[in-house]
């Protein structure tokens, strides 16, 4: 075969050439891509008001602002990750303002203890919102426009695309044309016949993805608004045998979102803890570490909902109309009665004890509100500091700790007052901690506070006839369980999932155009040209040009080399090879 036609490339950058390259290449790229082009900042005495806002429009919609806007929002969050928030944690607001006299009045005017919902997070996050659609609309449009056309005609001078190929041949010129649309139609181009030549264009899923990846950010957008606005959590603390139902002020703890309504949005559902089952590593070096964390529980939806039995284990919520009910933590409960001088019994309950450490040391307090009368028949209140360990070492051999989580040798330390508790004063207490500004100690006969170490079943005697308190062997286990419900759950994640599936369309297939066109020569034989043009610079492109080129070449074969003859012009070697050549002159 001759030599090889390249494209000129080594023209000076101001040269006529060069710039007819470029309109060449501006011919043949032209709706390649939807994406806007670049405007400048208008003239403001030419254009007026107008002007400076379709400007600011067209800013705000760009790529690039959309691309800043999603990084100050991602930086927006920072605080909200650092700093406590309002809406998750009070108290913790409260401790770093009073620790932080500075900062916590700055941090109050500028919304980072609440930022999620500050004035400034809303306004990046709707601009962005605003930012995405001004974006996407219009391309989208455009997309149709172009899916509902034909990829367009080849420009005239396909040599100075970046990938090119030319031959002679004998082959007619509609045979070459017929051939090349066959081929292109069945590598799935979209192809037709454009005067002389076939024009083809593939690669649109590209474009399809950028403007799913786009829209799949608006709805996570929309997602996480939504279940910012309406969710709920809230944790509860369930006793073996008892139960919670799903209303307001059955809540330990409790928060939502701006417009939820506890009334509209609360699902109508109880369920009863039955029991709670844990094992633990008893040997090697993970002794202790937990096995199994079960709480099996009865439930029910609406009122008259058929009873249901399940189990509730760690990661394995259950799922309630979209409520999720987790497994959160556990503990024991130690059953006490409490009698009075008379043997009377003034309280019975299951008190929920605090564990301290991985092995379930755990405080706790005993509360006698109401019933009690002293041994002068005056009323009083009993506080008991309770401390629980489940295996206790024995005597004499060291604290008051636990040496292993499960009820191998359980053992309830306590120490005995009377006198106010401060519960009738309508101020929040700790359930575990006793306020003991009015209380008194019981007092032994040696006067030593009255303390007692006590086994399942035995009595600790209060003295003066003041009563007993006995730890019953029924000893129960505890389970907090948080409860939440956050709608727009399965939009985001269907978002984020239809997100990467467009930018990994948008960043690996390449939009591409392939021109053949087939004309006859001044001698006579066909001269065939065929040339391709992607969106971005590829090595695929010369590749993919040159097999297509072997394809059509192996059906309209060079036509054998003339004998050379200065007088008849386009002799001279004019036959190019079949190889496609890259911008740089590349032989493939």
């Amino acid at each position: 075969m001759s030599k090889t036609h390249t494209p000129e490339s080594t023209q000076s950058p101001q040269s006529p050439g060069t710039a007819e390259q470029d309109s060449t290449e501006q011919e043949a790229g032209s709706q390649l891509s939807t994406a806007p082009l670049e405007d400048r900042a208008p003239n403001l005495p030419k254009l007026g008001v107008i002007g400076w806002v379709r400007w600011f429009w067209r800013q705000l919609t760009s790529m690039r602002v959309a691309l800043i806007l999603l990084f100050l929002l991602s930086l927006g969050a920072i605080p909200g990750s650092l700093i406590p928030q309002s809406g998750t944690d009070p108290l913790k607001v409260s401790d770093f303002q009073k620790a932080h006299t500075t900062l916590g009045p700055l941090y109050g005017k500028l919304g980072l203890f609440h930022v999620y919902s500050s004035v400034w997070f809303s306004a990046i996050y709707i601009l962005l919102f605003v930012s995405l659609i001004g974006c996407i609309v219009p391309r989208t449009w455009q997309f149709v426009g172009q899916l509902r056309g034909r990829p367009p005609g080849a420009p005239k001078r396909l040599d100075r695309l970046p990938a090119y190929a030319t031959w002679r041949t004998e082959t007619d010129p509609e045979q070459v044309r017929t051939a090349a649309l066959a081929l292109l139609k069945k590598r799935r181009y979209r192809a037709h016949l454009a005067g002389n030549a076939v024009a083809a264009e593939k690669g649109y899923l590209r474009e399809v993805g950028n403007l799913a990846f786009h829209m799949a950010l608006i709805v996570m957008l929309i997602a996480f608004a939504w279940g910012q606005l309406f969710k709920f959590e809230g944790g509860k603390l369930v006793v073996e045998g008892d139960g919670f139902s799903n209303v307001l002020p059955q809540y330990d703890d409790f928060k939502s979102g701006n417009l939820f309504d506890s009334d509209r949005d609360l699902s109508p559902f109880n369920f009863t803890l039955d029991k709670f089952t844990a094992t633990y590593a008893r040997t090697g070096p993970e002794k202790g570490t937990p096995r199994t964390f079960r709480a099996d529980v009865s439930y029910s939806e609406g009122a008259d909902g058929k009873v249901r039995k399940t189990s509730i284990e760690s990661n394995h919520p259950l799922d309630i109309d979209g409520t999720k009910i987790f497994l959160n933590g556990h503990g024991y409960a130690v059953n006490v009665t409490v009698r009075d001088g008379k043997g009377k019994v003034v309280s019975r309950q299951a008190v929920p004890m605090l564990p301290i450490d991985s092995n379930i040391s755990s405080q706790g307090a005993i509360k006698v509100m109401d019933g009690y009368r002293n041994a002068k028949g005056e009323k009083e209140q009993l506080g008991f500091s309770a401390w629980f360990v489940p295996t206790f070492a024995g005597a004499g051999k060291g604290t008051m700790f636990s040496q292993f989580p499960a009820l191998d040798f359980p053992v309830l330390a306590l120490n005995a007052m009377h006198g106010d508790l401060g519960v009738d004063a309508g101020l929040p207490q700790n359930v575990y901690q006793l306020d003991t500004s009015h209380m008194k100690e019981f007092k032994d006969s040696k006067g030593q506070t009255l303390k007692a170490r006590l086994l399942p079943g035995e009595t600790m005697k209060l003295p003066n006839g003041a009563g007993s308190i006995t730890f019953d062997k029924d000893i129960k286990e505890w389970v907090t369980f948080q409860i939440s419900h956050q709608p727009g759950q399965g939009w985001a994640l269907g978002g984020a999932i239809v997100a990467i599936g467009g930018l990994a369309g948008s960043l690996f297939i390449q939009r591409r155009r392939v021109w053949v066109r087939a004309v006859e020569g001044p001698d006579g034989v066909t001269v065939v040209e065929m040339a391709g043009l992607g969106r971005s610079e590829s090595a695929k492109l010369p590749e993919e040009l040159g097999d297509l080129v072997g394809h059509v070449h192996a059906q309209a074969p060079s036509a054998p080399e003339p004998a050379e003859n200065p007088d008849v012009p386009g002799t001279q070697d004019t036959t190019a090879s079949s190889a496609a050549v890259s911008a740089e002159g590349a032989e493939k």
